[in-house]
């Protein structure tokens, strides 16, 4: 089970930090990933993080601006998220996948079993 928290509404050039927790497992995720999805526009992956925590991967618009990290018992990854615009509006999903490893995130949303129920981030000029 994943569930994530810290979704909100903020203003142009605002924070936020999401957050997701993973319970229910004995392991640690392979691979652990936010998505969002804005209204009307497929899911995108916007970060993921995997092997042992050493590589990560960001949605090109994000980079410099978001950063990814997984707390030191692997059961909850972050997203924060700085100087944020109109274009981030979206719900923020973590997704993950326990029986596989990658080399890095996939963006591919059909490669995640695990979702979480996702998170709104409003942004408002």
């Amino acid at each position: 089970q994943l569930v994530e928290s810290g979704g909100g509404l903020v203003q142009t050039g605002g924070s936020l930090r999401l957050s997701c927790k993973a319970s229910g497992r004995t392991e640690n995720a392979k691979v652990m990933s936010w998505f969002r999805q804005a209204p009307g526009k497929e899911r995108e992956f916007v970060a993921g993080i995997v092997r042992d925590d050493r590589v990560t991967s960001f949605l090109e618009s994000v980079k410099g601006r978001f950063t990814i990290s997984r707390d030191k018992g692997g059961n909850t990854v972050y997203l924060q998220m700085s100087n944020l615009n109109f274009n981030d509006t979206a719900v923020y999903y973590c997704a993950a996948r326990y029986d596989r490893w990658y080399f890095i995130p996939s963006e591919d949303p059909g490669e995640y079993t695990y979702w979480g129920q996702g998170t709104q981030v409003t942004v408002s000029s």
